[in-house]
């Protein structure tokens, strides 16, 4: 007999309220459209935003609400636009990160907080290290999770590396329509390839080898039913069922439109990994993440004038979910010498 699945430990996970945010200004000077978010709210005290990256969930910080909650933090985590029960404007130019650090600030106003410490991962990253320059009065910390704090490269440095652009993702994923149409029709693939337990990686990151990647196909998601997953499975049946009918429900098009403005984030805000950071930060990083290498977050000392780094060892992308404890201490120690 089949036995139930359980939860990976005792998670306090809390109910979702739906947030509808007002038309505003965003940071560029752009009109930002109204829209309802989807936002786990839990705790009393400094106020902790917690950003999922692709594809994820607000559900992929589940490991770490109760634990935050229990240090004395007020814990926020939002389905981001485009994700799960939250909205997914139709316009791609609605997914840039004017848009995306502008939803962080309308939840503060409305749950009356004046300014938070954000950590984000993988695609929240990037948000997190972009409020301290388009919204400092608002920003007492930011922390990456795997994502460091650097400029990341334009659809033409990456075109360079990859003369076959079908062969890179972020490349692939450009032309609308084209990634949906094959992860839409094959969720659950696309998750059990994905969400896996890191193996020691033996070769370099797609973002540090350079030139000379013609060769090199790094897009499972073109050819999910031929790729054959590396690694033990990460989440159990629970946990799987969680992500695969979220995702069967919303499509892959409002993730992957984060991605369709690459270009348009260097040209709104060219300062994002190259001006100085002046404010408490934190980069956790994780020693077998294949795409994300602790290597790129060497530079950061001298862009962050208040910088800890501390790096999980044996832990592949998925931090939060596969390392959770190790991380949970990292960041508990952190915001209360920095934020109690």
């Amino acid at each position: 007999m089949k036995a139930k699945p359980t939860m990976t430990r005792t998670t306090a996970w809390p109910e979702p309220q739906k947030m509808r945010l007002p038309e505003r200004i965003g940071a560029a000077g752009n009109t930002i459209a109204a829209i309802e978010l989807s936002v786990h709210v839990a705790g009393e005290g400094p106020a902790v935003v917690l950003s999922h990256g692709f594809p994820e969930l607000a559900y992929s910080w589940r490991h770490q609400v109760q634990p935050l909650v229990e240090a004395g933090f007020r814990v926020i985590v939002p389905d981001q636009r485009g994700y799960g029960a939250s909205d997914s404007p139709a316009s791609i130019v609605e997914f840039d990160l004017e848009h995306l650090t502008s939803d962080l600030v309308g939840i503060l106003d409305r749950l009356k907080i004046e300014h938070a410490v954000f950590v984000g991962h993988d695609w929240g990253g990037q948000i997190s290290w972009a409020m301290p320059l388009l919204y400092p009065d608002r920003t007492a910390g930011s922390i990456g999770v795997n994502t460091p704090y650097l400029a990341f490269p334009g659809t033409d440095v990456l075109r360079l590396a990859f003369k076959d652009p079908d062969k890179l993702y972020l490349l692939w994923f450009q032309q609308p329509g084209v990634a949906e149409a094959v992860m839409d029709r094959q969720v659950r693939a696309c998750f059990d390839l994905l969400m896996r337990r890191a193996e020691k990686p033996d070769r370099a990151s797609i973002l540090t080898a350079g030139a000379g990647m013609d060769e090199v196909d790094v897009n499972p998601f073109r050819r999910l039913a031929e790729t054959e997953p590396i690694g033990k499975p990460l989440l159990d049946d629970v946990e799987m069922n969680t992500y695969v009918q979220a995702f069967e429900a919303t499509g892959f098009r409002g993730g992957i439109n984060w991605y369709r403005n690459l270009d348009r984030n260097r040209e709104l805000f060219p300062e994002i990994g190259v001006q100085k950071l002046d404010l408490p930060c934190l980069m956790v990083t994780a020693e077998w993440d294949l795409a994300l290498t602790p290597a790129l977050a060497e530079g950061m000392p001298s862009i962050c004038s208040d910088l800890e780094i501390q790096m999980i060892a044996e832990c592949g992308h998925w931090t939060q979910q596969e390392k959770p404890d190790e991380l949970n201490a990292i960041l508990i120690d952190w915001l209360k010498r920095r934020c109690l």
